[in-house]
C-alpha cells in the first residue's frame, strides 16, 4: 500500500544516510592539509591559510585548483579546537569513502593483512595505527560504525598522511565483519595480555595465510563477543613485570610480526 508507514529502523537508516551526507571534516596542520589537497579522491570544500601557510603550500593549493581564503594568524577562525596546532592552515572536506570490506580485503592494494579495532575511541591512538599499517602495507583498518574514533583533523594529523592512503573502513557490526573476514580465507587474532598463545608462536602456526589483528581499547580490552570470534588470542611477551603496551604500540608490534613472517 503507497501509504504505508515506513518501519522505524527503516527512517533511522534513511536519517543516518542523510547525516553522513552532510557531513565535513575540518583537517589542520601543514602535513595534513597537503596529503589532503594531493589526494584526487578527496572531496574538498573550503581551504583556510594564512599567507605563511599558503607559501609552503603553494603547489598542493595549485595542484588541487581551489581557491584558498587568505587570513590573518591572529584571527584564525574555523571550527576546530581551541588549542590545535593548525600552522595557519586548515581544510574543509567530506569523509573519505573507501568502499565494502570485501572489495578491499579481498583485492586491495599491500599484503592481505587487516587491522580491526574494537571500541577504540582515541584519535591519537587510531592515527598512529593508521600510520603503522601504512608503513607495514596492510589493506585496511576496520572499526564499528559507532564507538570509535570518527575522521577527525585530530586523528589526520597523528597519521601524519595516512589518513589520505590508509583505507579505514566503518563497519556496522564488528564481530560480522571478522566471520566475514573468515570466509574469505583470513585468520582471525586477537591481541591480549592474556593470550593463550605468543605471537610469534600464533603467527608461525598461520604460516603464509591472510591475517586479520583484533585490537581492543585500552582498559576494557577486547569485549566477549569478539574474543569469542577470534580463531586465537595471542599475547606480546614482555621482559618486565610494568604492565603493557598501548594500543597503537601493540598494533604496530602485531603488524610488524604479521608483515616479516
Amino acid at each position: 500500500m503507497s501509504g504505508a508507514k515506513k518501519p522505524s529502523w527503516v527512517v533511522d537508516k534513511e536519517r543516518n544516510r542523510r547525516a553522513e551526507a552532510r557531513e565535513t571534516v575540518w583537517l589542520f596542520g601543514l602535513h595534513a592539509v597537503r596529503d589532503a589537497l594531493m589526494n584526487p579522491s578527496r572531496e574538498k570544500i573550503r581551504l583556510v591559510v594564512t599567507k605563511n601557510a599558503l607559501d609552503k603550500l603553494e603547489e598542493a593549493v595549485a595542484a588541487s585548483g581551489m581557491e584558498p581564503e587568505l587570513t590573518d594568524p591572529r584571527h584564525f577562525s574555523v571550527p576546530i579546537d581551541e588549542g590545535s596546532v593548525h600552522q595557519g592552515a586548515a581544510l574543509e572536506v567530506k569523509p573519505l569513502n573507501w568502499g565494502n570490506l570485501a572489495d578491499v580485503a579481498i583485492s586491495g592494494a599491500g599484503e592481505p593483512l587487516i587491522v580491526l579495532l574494537d571500541r577504540v575511541t582515541d584519535p591519537h591512538n587510531v592515527g598512529a595505527v593508521l600510520r603503522s599499517a601504512e608503513v607495514f602495507g596492510a589493506r585496511a583498518v576496520v572499526a564499528p560504525r559507532h564507538h570509535s574514533a570518527p575522521e577527525t583533523g585530530a586523528l589526520a594529523k597523528t597519521a601524519s598522511g595516512a589518513l589520505e592512503r590508509q583505507p579505514y573502513l566503518k563497519v556496522t557490526n564488528l564481530a560480522e565483519a571478522m566471520v566475514e573476514l573468515k570466509e574469505m580465507g583470513y585468520t582471525v587474532i586477537g591481541l591480549d595480555g592474556d593470550g593463550t598463545v605468543e605471537l610469534g608462536a600464533a603467527m608461525a602456526q598461520v604460516g603464509k595465510r591472510p591475517v586479520a589483528l583484533v585490537l581492543g581499547a585500552e582498559g576494557p580490552g577486547l569485549r566477549e563477543k569478539t574474543r569469542e570470534t577470534c580463531d586465537m588470542i595471542a599475547r606480546i611477551p614482555f621482559a618486565g613485570g610494568f604492565g603493557s603496551l598501548n594500543v597503537s604500540n601493540a598494533a604496530a608490534v602485531g603488524l610488524y610480526a604479521a608483515a616479516t613472517r
